[in-house]
């Protein structure tokens, strides 16, 4: 698997992500999704006083979690609007968290330098799987804990990458992000650095108005599908957003009009060896 992602520019793939996570406003949909940081923080069992770094922070969904357990936190992420919308949500509940600018597969730490290291959502886009794997580790301090969340590929989410995927191909040879949700991958990636490993499956409900307002939110806010619609024109927006309510139909558990969709994530707590 690595050598197909090695032989692309991912230097140049990392570029048009960041401008990609750039578009929109990636906080507004991070914010619906905050429950599974609070749960994440409970599966590392996090401690008051703990040292924490949040890797791929976006606007501090994780690090905000810590920092409500008080727990002394950094977030670093490489979209600086949104660590400004993490140091505006910080100040807003008197949470001591540090944002820095970083990026996952290059962490500006010291060895050893944090007790628990976190990451909803985030590394998992990382597009050197390896090296990520690899800063995640060597930054965690040996018998400290690395908790993840991650996309699976059988879940909505995963299914709403490849309906995108269909309209807007990704780079050939690129390791798809959701392979961080898949429990074998995972412990391949960390390979003999962790001392043990579990995966529990879980689920986040999507909640919105109707299946066209989440398309519209979507839309407007998270940038993949953002990009995805501003490279199409009009009758490709009209085919990926049919594709995309026939996607949903397919998942909504309401009845009512609303759109309540379960969408499945792997919840990893590794031990660094």
């Amino acid at each position: 698997m690595a050598t197909a992602a090695h032989s692309l520019d991912l230097a140049a793939v990392k570029q048009r992500q960041q401008l990609t996570w750039s578009a929109g406003d990636y906080a507004e949909v991070g914010a619906t999704l905050q429950i599974i940081a609070e749960d994440l923080c409970e599966a590392v069992d996090l401690r008051a006083g703990q040292r924490v770094l949040d890797v791929a922070t976006g606007s501090g969904n994780a690090a905000l979690a810590a920092a409500r357990r008080f727990a002394d936190v950094i977030g670093v992420d490489y979209v600086p609007s949104l660590l400004q919308r993490g140091r505006a949500r910080a100040d807003a509940e008197g949470l001591a968290v540090e944002f820095r600018d970083g990026d996952a597969e290059d962490l500006a730490f010291f060895d050893e330098s944090f007790d628990v290291v976190l990451s909803t959502l985030g590394v998992m886009f990382a597009p050197n799987q390896d090296a990520t794997a690899r800063e995640l580790v060597r930054v965690c301090r040996p018998g400290g804990k690395i908790g993840l969340a991650n996309w699976t590929p059988e879940g909505y989410i995963g299914g709403m990458f490849r309906t995108i995927g269909r309209h807007v191909p990704p780079p050939v040879g690129l390791q798809s992000p959701l392979l961080w949700g898949t429990e074998e991958r995972v412990r391949e990636l960390f390979g003999d650095n962790i001392s043990s490993l579990t995966a529990e499956r879980r689920h986040f409900n999507f909640r919105y108005r109707s299946p066209e307002h989440c398309v519209h939110f979507f839309r407007s806010y998270y940038g993949p599908m953002r990009k995805a619609f501003e490279a199409l024109d009009e009758a490709g927006q009209d085919d990926l957003t049919r594709d995309l309510l026939d996607l949903m139909a397919q998942f909504n558990r309401s009845s009512d009009g609303d759109l309540v969709v379960p969408s499945e994530y792997l919840e990893v707590v590794a031990i660094r060896r």
